[in-house]
Formats: C-alpha cells, sequence, structure tokens
C-alpha cells in the first residue's frame, strides 16, 4: 500500500511540473533569444521556439509573458486574448514557447499608449516622458508553451 502511494505521488509530482498550454510545441530547435535580438531582421516571419525563464505575466488576462534567457536576453510571448491563459503566477518558472516571429512599427503616440496600456495591466505607474519613438517592437505571436518546473 505504501508503494503505490508513492508511485502515485511521483506521479502528481512529474504531471505538476509540466504544464502544456496551447498547440503543441512542433519545432526541433530552439532560438537563442539572444540571437533573437541580436539579428531581429534574420526572424520576421518566422516560426520559432524559444526558451528562458518567465520574468512576467500578464496580470489583467494572462495574454502574455516575458521569458529571459541566461545572457539577459528578453522577448515577449503574446498570444491572442483567451486562446492561451498564461498563470499569473508562473513568474520565476523555465518555459518553452513557440510561435511566429513579428515585428510592429509604432509611431511615438502608438508606443505611449503600448506602455500606459502595459503598465495599467500589470499595475505600475506610468511616465510618458520615458517612451522614446518611433520604436520597432518584435515580439512572438505565440501558438503554445510549455512551462517546464
Amino acid at each position: 500500500m505504501t508503494r503505490l502511494l508513492l508511485v502515485v505521488l511521483i506521479a502528481l509530482g512529474l504531471q505538476a511540473a509540466e504544464l502544456k498550454l496551447g498547440k503543441p510545441l512542433a519545432l526541433k530547435e530552439t532560438v537563442a533569444i539572444e540571437r533573437l535580438v541580436s539579428s531581429p531582421g534574420s526572424y520576421v516571419g518566422k516560426d520559432v521556439q524559444v526558451q528562458g525563464k518567465i520574468t512576467e505575466v500578464c496580470q489583467a488576462m494572462g495574454c502574455w509573458m516575458m521569458l529571459k534567457d541566461d545572457s539577459g536576453s528578453m522577448v515577449r510571448i503574446k498570444v491572442n486574448d483567451g486562446e492561451i491563459m498564461f498563470p499569473k503566477d508562473a513568474t520565476g518558472r523555465e518555459a518553452k514557447a513557440e510561435g511566429k516571429f513579428v515585428k510592429f512599427d509604432l509611431t511615438h503616440e502608438q508606443a505611449i499608449a503600448v506602455a500606459q496600456h502595459e503598465a495599467e495591466e500589470m499595475g505600475r505607474k506610468f511616465d510618458p516622458a520615458s517612451v522614446k519613438g518611433p520604436v520597432a517592437v518584435y515580439q512572438i505571436q505565440g501558438s503554445g508553451a510549455v512551462l517546464l518546473d
């Protein structure tokens, strides 16, 4: 009986360690986030898979998360509202995510609006003077993710 209980507890622990969200990951290799950030033009429009530590999650709807690799480079994984909900308490977990790498060219006014919206979602103070523009914003339009630990 004790052995069966131990097996069940281990199985539950293994299940809890990995959380699959959205479509199953299909790509065989990851691209270093540092590489995406250093030469984004090489990846725009392409499907990519990245891996890193979650540093932030949208606290309003769980519709985006930020991943950071060992070099300190970061990328946002954004999903369509309601398709995937990243757990709001996932900060600090390791994750793999997949999707299309996209670029948005924002005017100064658009950059302010985006930054203000994000600040509101995260409950942070916002200073419009801190936003420079126009800017190019790169992110992954996420299709699937796996939280690893």
